[in-house]
């Protein structure tokens, strides 16, 4: 469904450091630097996804998208774990209730939110069980 998903920062090479170790959790190498139209930008690929961080086209700082939510696929709950965990470490506020298992409309997960360095919402998803 997505081709990419695109956040802005306000520290391109803060968000380089977190997102390398937060990223790599997950098994992605580190983000390739590049400069568009004048922009630094950071790129991830993995398992045919990409997430691009940028420095903001319009020149006003970054903000954060109210009700956003940003969510990795993690291949299980120690992994999830390791992705919150590892996040913290790198500057990321632990948000919500702690990580843990949810009873959602979307079956059962293992869920843990964190606000990275610039304030996005980042959720590591593992499923437990599908919807019926």
């Amino acid at each position: 469904m997505f081709s990419h998903i695109m956040i802005g920062s306000n520290d391109i090479e803060r968000a380089k450091r977190f997102y390398d170790e937060v990223l790599g959790v997950l098994g992605a190498q580190a983000g390739q630097r590049f400069e568009y139209d004048g922009l630094q930008r950071l790129s991830y690929r993995h398992d045919g996804n990409a997430f691009v961080v940028t420095e903001p086209i319009n020149g006003e700082p970054a903000t954060v998208g109210n009700g956003d939510t940003l969510g990795f696929t993690c291949s299980s709950q120690e992994q999830a774990q390791r992705f919150h965990d590892t996040a913290v470490a790198q500057g990321a506020t632990s948000i919500e209730d702690e990580p843990g298992v949810r009873h959602t409309p979307m079956g059962d997960l293992f869920l843990a939110y964190v606000r990275d360095p610039d304030g996005h919402k980042l959720c590591a998803v593992y499923p437990l069980e599908p919807a019926a």
